[in-house]
């Protein structure tokens, strides 16, 4: 169903410079329509039920109370909001929770303003081939439940080192620091990570991070 009215927007960042960036690339655009703007997320939750928004331009990291926090209770109270995540890099594991609490999906802060705008107005054309392409595409190996998918790679295409590996992978650690804990050489892993790579498929760790979150097989709690 098409949108005839401009879209009410709510920007949620804790820095005032980068709301007026926001706010600089929104303004010209007939389509967007700026209710409010919010310094956290606290912020955010009360002027939902203030403004009425109908998209949240959402920052990931503000406190006390984060992005994702904000995202998980604005969802909770306001259903039919739309949440895109505003974040610096494609931080997997952030993107998943949000994505777990309903937010719509996310835009890089350092994007060119004309493809910033694209994607946003992709994100929220549910019909569009870009929207397929982007967000479903994107998204859609996040969003699964684990065992969803009976086709792809699976972690069973891995040997128990580059398991153990992707795991670290998953956790954030880099080269250096995954050597250390294995007691081999920073070049066996590089080498490890060039076969798991391949095995599966991917092409960088973003990727493997979230081939990681989408089997369970994140280290989180584990000695």
């Amino acid at each position: 169903m098409p949108h005839d009215q401009p879209f009410r927007v709510l920007i949620v960042d804790d820095h005032p410079l980068a709301r007026k960036a926001i706010r600089s690339m929104l303004e010209p655009a007939s389509d967007f329509y700026i209710v409010g703007e919010a310094s956290s997320g606290e912020e955010a939750l009360l002027l939902c039920g203030e403004v009425a928004p109908e998209v949240v331009l959402m920052d990931i990291h503000m406190s006390p109370m984060d992005g994702l926090e904000a995202t998980r209770r604005i969802k909770q109270q306001y259903g039919a909001i739309r949440i895109i995540m505003l974040t610096v890099s494609d931080d997997v594991a952030d993107l998943f929770t949000a994505l777990q609490f309903g937010a719509q999906g996310y835009l890089l802060k350092n994007m060119d303003p004309d493809e910033w705008l694209t994607y946003l107005r992709a994100l929220l054309d549910d019909h569009s081939e870009a929207a397929r392409g982007m967000a479903d595409k994107l998204f859609q190996r996040f969003r699964a439940p684990l065992g969803a998918y009976t086709e792809g790679p699976t972690p069973s295409m891995l040997t128990s080192r580059e398991q153990e590996i992707t795991s670290y992978v998953a956790q954030g650690d880099n080269n250096r620091q995954i050597a250390e804990k294995l007691l081999i050489s920073e070049h066996t892993v590089k080498n490890h990570m060039k076969n798991i790579l391949d095995k599966l498929e991917l092409e960088n760790r973003v990727q493997l991070t979230g081939f990681a979150i989408k089997h369970g097989m994140t280290r989180k709690g584990q000695n």
